[in-house]
């Protein structure tokens, strides 16, 4: 059995039908100024049901490529984003 890769990020983007981009943030150490510096990645996800929005926070697992640029599906939704508190003021 191996070791499947999960990442932590943001939903910046609904890409689609069944498809999101995580945007993953992580620190490191600048090599000449010893100072800590984030890096960005965005990753698409699969999303089976369609439940997610904008804002919210999930892990998700790799997986088979599902597409040219998917490889990762949706494992689970740690928070929700603000996005839904507008959806619910508007109605």
């Amino acid at each position: 059995m191996t070791h499947k890769r999960e990442i932590q990020g943001e939903i910046v983007k609904i890409s689609g039908d069944k498809t999101a981009s995580v945007l993953v943030t992580r620190s490191v150490m600048h090599p000449k100024y010893h100072k800590t510096v984030k890096r960005f990645k965005k990753y698409l996800i699969h999303d089976e049901k369609n439940e997610l929005s904008l804002g919210d926070k999930v892990i998700a697992v790799e997986c088979r490529p599902l597409s040219k640029s998917k490889s990762f599906r949706l494992k689970t939704i740690v928070s929700t984003g603000a996005n839904v508190w507008f959806k619910v003021l508007l109605d």
